[in-house]
């Protein structure tokens, strides 16, 4: 079997937990990224879906992040999720709970209006709480082991933290449980090496050119 090849956005979070995970597992492997919105011919051929990300693996592909991440995790050592039945599917249940976040913190960077930001905010802010309720006071999602839970909220407190550094937006304000999680997500060298390079300038430029309402607020 050939190592594995990504194709992708280069800021697209859910290849972002594919690549945190091939990272913690030590796989070497490929990403190649496109550009979603005019992607070429050879990538419509291959997805089936014409969405990001996809995995090639020597003729065959994959697509969708979470079958992605689940063929990873059994192909590959070491684990990541609890040896437990009941627990790995209260796992994935809420691995699949924090896909919407991606969203909200898409829709807050593309927000042309203070009504609709904050709106965005909200949604975020009353969502999260539910991770918060389940993610008890302890290091990581269950209890002492990096799990793949950790692994797929990665991106959405990569993005937070994106907000707080350029625009004063916290939507992890108050939430010192929540906050002490994504500080030590955000410390793994895995997630670190899953941004890519100048990924605040990317976002920035995206949202200089939707006009977004928090770009034209910072330079008011």
């Amino acid at each position: 079997m050939s190592k594995p090849k990504l194709i992708s956005f280069n800021v697209c979070p859910f290849v972002q937990r594919s690549v945190i995970l091939l990272e913690e597992k030590g796989v070497d492997y490929d990403i190649d990224f496109i550009d979603v919105y005019d992607p070429p011919a050879w990538f419509l051929e291959i997805s089936p879906t014409g969405k990001v990300p996809v995995l090639q693996v020597d003729d065959e592909i994959l697509f969708e992040s979470n079958v992605i991440g689940e063929y990873l995790e059994e192909v590959y050592d070491p684990k990541f999720h609890p040896a437990d039945a009941l627990t790995k599917a209260k796992n994935r249940a809420w691995m699949e709970y924090t896909s919407p976040l991606y969203g909200g913190t898409f829709n807050l960077m593309m927000a042309k209006t203070k009504e609709d930001a904050d709106k965005y905010i909200q949604q975020m802010r009353d969502r999260q709480e539910s991770l918060n309720e389940i993610k008890q006071k302890r290091p990581w999602f269950n209890g002492d082991d990096f799990s793949m839970a950790d692994i797929f909220a990665a991106p959405y407190f990569v993005r937070v933290e994106f907000f707080k550094k350029h625009f004063n937006v916290d939507i992890l304000e108050g939430n010192a449980n929540l906050q002490d999680w994504s500080d030590r997500v955000l410390a793994r060298n895995s997630v670190q090496e899953s941004i890519v390079e100048g990924f605040d300038g990317i976002m920035l430029d995206r949202m200089k050119e939707n006009g977004s309402y928090l770009l034209d607020k910072q330079n008011v």
